[in-house]
Protein backbone atom coordinates (compact mmCIF):
# COMPACT_ATOMS: atom_id res chain seq x y z
CA UNK A 1 0.00 0.00 0.00
CA UNK A 2 3.04 2.13 1.06
CA UNK A 3 4.31 1.59 -2.55
CA UNK A 4 1.36 1.99 -4.25
CA UNK A 5 0.75 5.50 -2.41
CA UNK A 6 4.43 6.57 -3.66
CA UNK A 7 3.84 5.94 -6.98
CA UNK A 8 0.80 7.90 -7.32
CA UNK A 9 2.32 10.70 -5.56
CA UNK A 10 5.11 10.24 -8.42
CA UNK A 11 2.73 10.29 -11.03
CA UNK A 12 0.76 12.87 -9.88
CA UNK A 13 4.21 15.33 -9.01
CA UNK A 14 4.88 14.71 -13.13
CA UNK A 15 1.49 15.27 -13.97
CA UNK A 16 1.88 18.50 -11.98
CA UNK A 17 5.48 19.44 -13.97
CA UNK A 18 3.95 18.60 -17.37
CA UNK A 19 1.16 20.86 -16.60
CA UNK A 20 3.54 23.20 -15.56
CA UNK A 21 5.29 23.19 -18.58
CA UNK A 22 2.73 23.13 -20.94
CA UNK A 23 1.46 26.42 -19.14
CA UNK A 24 4.70 28.22 -19.37
CA UNK A 25 4.97 27.14 -23.03
CA UNK A 26 1.70 28.65 -23.49
CA UNK A 27 2.58 31.75 -21.92
CA UNK A 28 5.76 32.14 -23.37
CA UNK A 29 4.05 31.81 -26.91
CA UNK A 30 1.32 34.46 -25.88
CA UNK A 31 4.39 36.55 -25.22
CA UNK A 32 5.84 35.96 -28.39
CA UNK A 33 2.67 36.88 -30.48
CA UNK A 34 2.27 39.81 -28.02
CA UNK A 35 6.12 40.80 -28.70
CA UNK A 36 5.44 40.32 -32.65
CA UNK A 37 2.12 42.62 -32.44
CA UNK A 38 4.31 45.09 -30.68
CA UNK A 39 7.25 45.48 -32.69
CA UNK A 40 4.72 45.72 -36.37
CA UNK A 41 2.42 48.07 -34.71
CA UNK A 42 6.33 49.95 -33.89
CA UNK A 43 6.58 49.36 -37.44
CA UNK A 44 4.11 50.98 -38.83
CA UNK A 45 4.14 54.04 -36.21
CA UNK A 46 7.80 54.34 -37.62
CA UNK A 47 6.87 54.51 -40.91
CA UNK A 48 4.16 56.91 -40.57
CA UNK A 49 6.08 59.16 -38.81
CA UNK A 50 9.00 58.79 -41.24
CA UNK A 51 6.17 59.93 -43.90
CA UNK A 52 4.94 62.76 -41.69
CA UNK A 53 8.26 64.57 -41.63
CA UNK A 54 9.08 63.89 -45.22
CA UNK A 55 5.73 65.76 -45.68
CA UNK A 56 6.89 68.84 -43.24
CA UNK A 57 10.45 68.66 -44.65
CA UNK A 58 9.19 68.79 -48.27
CA UNK A 59 6.82 72.12 -47.20
CA UNK A 60 9.43 73.78 -45.63
CA UNK A 61 11.82 73.19 -48.44
CA UNK A 62 13.52 76.72 -49.02
CA UNK A 63 14.09 76.70 -52.75
CA UNK A 64 10.50 75.08 -53.46
CA UNK A 65 8.88 77.84 -51.34
CA UNK A 66 10.86 80.36 -52.62
CA UNK A 67 9.39 78.74 -56.28
CA UNK A 68 5.92 79.45 -55.19
CA UNK A 69 6.47 82.78 -54.36
CA UNK A 70 7.95 83.84 -57.72
CA UNK A 71 5.05 82.27 -59.26
CA UNK A 72 2.54 84.06 -56.60
CA UNK A 73 4.33 87.04 -56.84
CA UNK A 74 2.88 89.62 -59.52
CA UNK A 75 5.12 90.91 -61.96
CA UNK A 76 6.70 94.33 -61.23
CA UNK A 77 6.06 97.16 -63.81
CA UNK A 78 9.58 98.38 -65.35
CA UNK A 79 10.19 102.12 -66.98
CA UNK A 80 13.02 100.72 -68.77
CA UNK A 81 9.91 98.36 -71.23
CA UNK A 82 8.04 101.94 -71.14
CA UNK A 83 11.22 104.13 -72.79
CA UNK A 84 11.50 100.97 -75.08
CA UNK A 85 8.38 100.99 -76.33
CA UNK A 86 8.62 104.95 -76.82
CA UNK A 87 11.64 105.04 -78.38
CA UNK A 88 9.99 102.33 -80.55
CA UNK A 89 7.22 104.50 -81.39
CA UNK A 90 9.56 107.26 -82.60
CA UNK A 91 11.69 105.65 -85.05
CA UNK A 92 7.91 103.97 -86.69
CA UNK A 93 6.81 107.41 -86.71
CA UNK A 94 10.20 109.24 -88.06
CA UNK A 95 10.42 105.65 -90.69
CA UNK A 96 7.03 106.62 -91.90
CA UNK A 97 7.28 110.98 -91.84
CA UNK A 98 10.75 110.19 -94.02
CA UNK A 99 9.07 107.56 -96.45
CA UNK A 100 6.17 109.95 -96.69
CA UNK A 101 8.89 112.89 -97.94
CA UNK A 102 10.63 110.99 -100.49
CA UNK A 103 7.30 110.10 -101.98
CA UNK A 104 6.25 113.76 -101.67
CA UNK A 105 9.60 114.72 -102.86
CA UNK A 106 9.93 112.36 -106.35
CA UNK A 107 6.78 113.45 -107.16
CA UNK A 108 7.04 117.42 -106.68
CA UNK A 109 10.74 116.13 -108.95
CA UNK A 110 8.42 114.82 -111.48
CA UNK A 111 5.99 117.42 -111.79
CA UNK A 112 9.01 120.44 -111.56
CA UNK A 113 10.41 117.87 -114.62
CA UNK A 114 7.14 117.81 -116.73
CA UNK A 115 7.29 121.63 -116.02
CA UNK A 116 10.50 122.09 -117.77
CA UNK A 117 9.97 119.56 -120.42
CA UNK A 118 6.66 121.29 -121.46
CA UNK A 119 8.10 124.60 -121.27
CA UNK A 120 10.64 123.79 -123.68
CA UNK A 121 7.96 121.79 -126.04
CA UNK A 122 6.00 124.88 -126.26
CA UNK A 123 9.45 127.01 -127.22
CA UNK A 124 9.84 124.57 -130.63
CA UNK A 125 5.99 123.87 -131.51
CA UNK A 126 6.60 127.26 -133.16
CA UNK A 127 9.38 126.07 -135.37
CA UNK A 128 7.72 123.15 -136.18
CA UNK A 129 5.01 125.56 -137.31
CA UNK A 130 6.95 127.24 -139.50
CA UNK A 131 8.45 123.73 -141.30
CA UNK A 132 4.93 123.10 -142.16
CA UNK A 133 4.03 126.68 -143.67
CA UNK A 134 7.07 126.06 -145.44
CA UNK A 135 6.10 122.55 -147.19
CA UNK A 136 2.97 123.51 -147.58
CA UNK A 137 3.26 126.22 -149.72
CA UNK A 138 5.53 124.11 -152.06
CA UNK A 139 3.93 122.18 -154.65
CA UNK A 140 4.89 118.43 -155.62
CA UNK A 141 7.48 119.98 -158.56
CA UNK A 142 8.86 122.06 -155.13
CA UNK A 143 9.10 119.04 -152.94
CA UNK A 144 11.32 117.43 -155.70
CA UNK A 145 13.82 119.80 -155.01
CA UNK A 146 16.76 118.81 -152.97
CA UNK A 147 16.84 121.24 -150.72
CA UNK A 148 13.25 121.31 -150.24
CA UNK A 149 13.61 117.40 -149.42
CA UNK A 150 16.20 118.06 -146.93
CA UNK A 151 14.07 120.42 -144.63
CA UNK A 152 10.97 117.70 -144.70
CA UNK A 153 13.78 115.06 -143.98
CA UNK A 154 14.75 117.48 -140.82
CA UNK A 155 10.91 118.19 -140.35
CA UNK A 156 10.15 114.44 -140.23
CA UNK A 157 13.10 113.51 -138.02
CA UNK A 158 12.05 116.61 -135.41
CA UNK A 159 8.71 115.39 -135.21
CA UNK A 160 9.99 111.30 -134.28
CA UNK A 161 12.75 112.91 -131.13
CA UNK A 162 9.52 114.76 -130.14
CA UNK A 163 7.17 111.60 -130.48
CA UNK A 164 9.74 109.55 -128.33
CA UNK A 165 10.07 112.43 -126.13
CA UNK A 166 6.11 111.65 -125.54
CA UNK A 167 4.88 114.87 -127.27
CA UNK A 168 2.19 112.93 -129.66
CA UNK A 169 -0.36 115.77 -131.92
CA UNK A 170 -3.86 116.37 -130.99
CA UNK A 171 -6.95 115.19 -133.17
CA UNK A 172 -8.82 117.10 -134.37
CA UNK A 173 -10.35 117.62 -137.77
CA UNK A 174 -13.55 115.16 -138.22
CA UNK A 175 -13.77 114.93 -134.54
CA UNK A 176 -16.22 116.21 -131.82
CA UNK A 177 -15.45 119.50 -130.32
CA UNK A 178 -13.82 119.04 -126.82
CA UNK A 179 -12.88 122.33 -124.96
CA UNK A 180 -10.01 120.45 -122.83
CA UNK A 181 -7.82 119.87 -126.36
CA UNK A 182 -9.39 122.32 -129.04
CA UNK A 183 -9.64 125.95 -129.00
CA UNK A 184 -12.62 126.97 -131.52
CA UNK A 185 -12.07 130.54 -133.25
CA UNK A 186 -14.63 130.27 -136.00
CA UNK A 187 -18.06 128.97 -136.38
CA UNK A 188 -19.46 127.73 -139.31
CA UNK A 189 -23.33 126.45 -140.74
CA UNK A 190 -22.56 122.96 -142.71
CA UNK A 191 -25.29 120.79 -142.73
CA UNK A 192 -23.11 118.21 -144.58
CA UNK A 193 -20.96 117.66 -141.30
CA UNK A 194 -22.29 116.79 -137.83
CA UNK A 195 -22.85 119.14 -135.00
CA UNK A 196 -20.52 120.30 -132.74
CA UNK A 197 -17.51 118.80 -135.33
CA UNK A 198 -14.57 120.36 -135.92
CA UNK A 199 -14.16 121.06 -140.05
CA UNK A 200 -11.12 122.96 -140.04
CA UNK A 201 -7.76 122.97 -138.27
CA UNK A 202 -5.80 126.12 -138.04
CA UNK A 203 -3.04 125.67 -135.51
CA UNK A 204 -2.04 121.94 -134.56
CA UNK A 205 -2.24 121.07 -130.97
CA UNK A 206 0.03 118.88 -128.95
CA UNK A 207 0.08 116.85 -125.59
CA UNK A 208 2.53 115.74 -123.43
CA UNK A 209 2.04 112.36 -121.95
CA UNK A 210 -1.59 113.10 -120.50
CA UNK A 211 -1.22 116.71 -120.42
CA UNK A 212 -2.09 119.59 -123.17
CA UNK A 213 0.79 121.59 -124.23
CA UNK A 214 -1.24 123.90 -126.79
CA UNK A 215 -4.97 123.64 -127.43
CA UNK A 216 -5.86 122.62 -131.34
CA UNK A 217 -7.08 126.20 -132.89
CA UNK A 218 -10.11 124.92 -135.38
CA UNK A 219 -13.57 126.18 -136.98
CA UNK A 220 -16.07 123.82 -135.62
CA UNK A 221 -19.39 123.17 -137.61
CA UNK A 222 -23.05 123.57 -136.64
Amino acid sequence: MAENSKEEQVKASEAAETAEEKKNADAAGAEKETGKAENTDKAEKSEASDEKAKEVKDSKDPKESKESKKSKKKPKHDKRDDEIAELKDRVLRNLAEFDNFRKRTEKEKSQMFDLGVKSIIEKLLPVIDNFERGLNGLDEKGLEDPFAAGIEKTYKQFLKVLEETGVEPIEAVGKEFNPEFHNAVMHVEDESLGENVVCEEFQKGYMYHDSVVRHSMVKVAN
